[in-house]
């Protein structure tokens, strides 16, 4: 006998086709991403690619009526574990640290997951581009840059091994308490020696470069984009002698990009970081300070702070939780409290993030050329109330909005929608 169990199930959202035909959105307002407002916006894309923008454009194809409504650039979440873990209690879903210290050569692309549930979630919200990024030990390993509609890793990727990352090692720790030490922030006293082997690792590795290539060496080859500037050094670093010690320990090593990850006390060395054309991918707002000492609302307005101090800013997620990510739009808003202009706040997770990422050429704004990456909100993308997408394209390609959440949603609006009436 054959006994067949049935059960409802939420899976992922198949991706989807490319782009047949030309497609325009028509009466929107349209936030460019670099600053630019159009208003009773055309925009026409065809094969993947944004052919047409502004208020005379000629519509082309299927003509989509955005009147009242507003386009955006597809939000961008740099130095993300998105797509690397699924569950935090369950070990096997987990790959975004690897055994190790010094793991360049560990490519988070390989394992990114492109049928997540957490994935799938982001997109509702604007959220259409990331960045999967290995964490833990010093060197974590080498991130790349992905979309999030996909089959799988290869049909996900945009940029494939941009960039390796940090932790730079800390100057104070918290007093491990548990062994008798004293609660707290304490010296690092092994600080120096840390950052010794730091500087041994990078020298090795671009004397490696230097010689014959021969070894069989997986980790020192994957350095060495590094220093003829295929990739970029992302240095995870808050202290103001951290972030100082970090770039200065890269740019004597040769490492042509660098990029600063966290910057919590950057605003106390704008000057230093503007010298040496460092940008910042900066915490996100919604934190509490560090220290007892610190402005109570220092981590809101920090992106703020830098941004007015002429450094190329954008927000990331990477110290909070992945389902977190999806409120990067809602960061960007907090920013707006804080007196930063609106269109000013969605540079820093659309125009900016591509520019720091080296994608700008093609994704991150509404221009010709460029990707037909982007979405149409009925409100302010930057509000949670304004926030409800009734459309989304990658590289030209309707997307689904629906994810499991959408569909509990609907389900149990069903169940209890008239009740108590």
């Amino acid at each position: 006998m054959l006994t067949v169990i049935t059960a409802t199930a939420f899976g992922q959202q198949t991706p989807a086709p490319s782009q047949q035909g030309a497609m325009t959105i028509k009466g929107a307002t349209a936030h460019v991403g670099d600053g630019t407002v159009i208003e009773n916006a055309t925009i026409v894309f065809e094969n993947g690619k944004i052919t047409a923008i502004g208020t005379n454009a000629a519509s082309k194809g299927t003509v989509i009526n955005a009147n009242g409504k507003h386009v955006y650039p597809g939000i961008i979440a740099p130095a993300t574990s998105l797509g690397l873990i699924e569950v935090e209690a369950v070990r096997a879903s987990n790959d975004r640290d690897e055994i190790g210290d010094m793991i360049p050569n560990i490519r988070s692309l390989i394992a990114y997951n492109a049928e997540s549930k957490v994935v799938e979630s982001m997109r509702p919200n604007g959220v259409l581009i990331g960045q999967a990024t290995p964490q833990g030990g010093t060197i974590s390993g080498t991130s790349s840059i992905v979309q999030f509609d996909a089959w799988n890793w290869e049909d996900a990727a945009v940029k494939v091994d941009d960039g390796i990352h940090m932790n730079w090692p800390r100057s104070f720790r918290r007093g491990r308490w548990w062994i008798g030490e004293p609660r707290g922030f304490q010296p690092n006293k092994k600080y120096t020696e840390e950052v010794d082997a730091v500087k041994v690792y990078l020298a090795q590795a671009k004397a490696f470069g230097n010689g014959n290539g021969q070894s069989a060496n997986e980790a020192m080859k994957a350095m060495q984009g590094l220093y003829n500037g295929d990739k970029r050094l992302y240095v995870y670093a808050d202290g103001e002698k951290e972030i100082v010690d970090a770039i200065t320990t890269a740019q004597e090593a040769g490492v042509t990009k660098i990029v600063l990850v966290g910057g919590y006390e950057a605003y106390k060395v704008i000057p230093f970081l503007k010298r040496n054309n460092v940008p910042v991918l900066v915490q996100h707002t919604h934190n509490l300070p560090n220290k007892a000492d610190d402005d109570y609302d220092l981590p809101y307005k920090l992106p703020k702070l830098l941004a007015d101090g002429g450094l190329m800013v954008a927000l990331q997620n990477s110290s909070a939780s992945n389902f977190q990510t999806r409120n990067l739009p809602f960061y960007a808003g907090q920013l707006v409290g804080q007196g930063m202009d609106k269109e000013k706040a969605l540079q820093l997770i659309t125009g900016n993030t591509a520019e720091i990422l080296g994608i700008g050429d093609s994704y991150g704004t509404l221009t010709v050329g460029k990707s037909a990456t982007l979405f149409i909100s009925e409100g302010d993308a930057l509000d949670m109330r304004g926030n409800q997408l009734s459309k989304a394209f990658i590289d030209g390609r309707d997307i689904s909005l629906e994810t499991h959440q959408t569909e509990l949603w609907k389900r149990y609006m069903g169940k209890y929608e008239g009740q108590g009436k």
